[in-house]
């Protein structure tokens, strides 16, 4: 197809007209090119910064006081600004159009981006100028333009329970590190117990405190994705190792997961302490504090668990989320069928 020349001034309707497309075969999708770009040495630079800077910062405000977006969304949807404004050919959010997004696009696709990670930027963009429309008088949001790759959906890594009760029992049957404390080894029992019964997130689990859990009740309670608050409950075999780990490092208020210097353990060092031990076991998986929790829900269908609750006690907002689970138990179930029936 002819391109056109371009003029400075366009409008959406002859840009559709110029156009040209371009095939990506990895990504199965069409990336819409356009020579068009905006000047960035056009404007004042200093004055086009700063009315952005202004409108990024309405936009965090609104992210943290209306909306009660998690540190973690905050800081990637930041981050996601950042990248865009760092990619060649920015002049200010009022002045890119669509065809900036789509180079950006073809250069994280070129870069071998993950998809998920791609689609998060492009997520956080297109929150913001939603939040340019309704606030700022923006008309269009042309981030919405761009074809994004489709999500590959992977079934999760579960582990099976004769690998839980594995690598669960090691932290107790491994010497205690030189400078350790020696409660060091029931913390890290009590933290994968955890983890397992109750299915929470990594964040979720560093962010408890010790009032946040009742043995009375058997539950506790968690500030998860968006400030939401659920209670989730806990088995009788995670609670035992807690309360074994409260008596021996006499933790009795404030954080209920410590580090050695009896502050709040980080999201790092639990991960970090997992691939310990995961080392330490005959499991030939490469698996996060994550795995744990879709292990968790793997075993709660596996074992008669209706959708709904599972999705309720992982705190997912959509069942289409918690969906993916039923592939894994599925999957399972054919493996099973094709081993033990006669005529599979």
């Amino acid at each position: 197809m002819q391109v056109k020349p371009l003029s400075n001034k366009y409008s959406e309707e002859s840009y559709e007209n110029d156009h040209f497309l371009e095939a990506r075969a990895g990504f199965g999708l069409f990336i819409y090119s356009d020579p068009r770009q905006c000047d960035p040495m056009s404007e004042n630079k200093t004055l086009n910064r700063l009315q952005d800077q202004r409108w990024e910062k309405a936009f965090f405000e609104y992210l943290d006081v209306e909306r009660n977006s998690s540190k973690r969304t905050l800081t990637a949807y930041r981050q996601a600004l950042d990248k865009f404004r760092a990619h060649a050919g920015f002049c200010g959010w009022d002045k890119v159009a669509a065809p900036f997004f789509r180079t950006y696009l073809l250069a994280q696709m070129k870069a071998e981006a993950e998809r998920s990670y791609i689609r998060l930027q492009f997520a956080a963009c297109r929150s913001f100028y939603r939040f340019l429309m309704e606030r700022h008088s923006f008309q269009i949001n042309p981030a919405r333009e761009v074809q994004l790759p489709k999500m590959g959906r992977r079934l999760p890594v579960v582990l099976t329970v004769a690998q839980i009760d594995e690598l669960f029992a090691i932290p107790l049957l491994l010497p205690l590190p030189k400078q350790a404390p020696k409660w060091m080894p029931q913390r890290d029992a009590a933290i994968l117990e955890l983890f397992y019964s109750s299915g929470l997130r990594l964040s979720e689990l560093a962010g408890l405190n010790v009032a946040d859990l009742d043995p009375y009740s058997e539950s506790v309670r968690v500030l998860g994705k968006g400030g939401k608050e659920r209670i989730c409950p806990v088995g009788a075999t995670a609670l035992t190792s807690i309360s074994k780990y409260q008596s021996v490092a006499n933790v009795r208020s404030g954080p209920l997961f410590i580090n050695k210097q009896r502050r709040r353990i980080n999201v790092r060092s639990i991960w970090l302490m997992l691939k310990k031990y995961l080392a330490q076991s005959s499991i030939a998986l490469k698996i996060s504090p994550h795995k744990l929790r879709h292990s968790f829900a793997t075993h709660l269908l596996d074992n008669g668990a209706d959708l709904r609750s599972v999705q309720s006690l992982l705190g997912h907002a959509s069942l289409s989320t918690t969906q993916i689970y039923t592939h894994v138990t599925t999957e399972r179930m054919k493996k099973v069928y094709d081993s033990a029936h006669p005529r599979a």
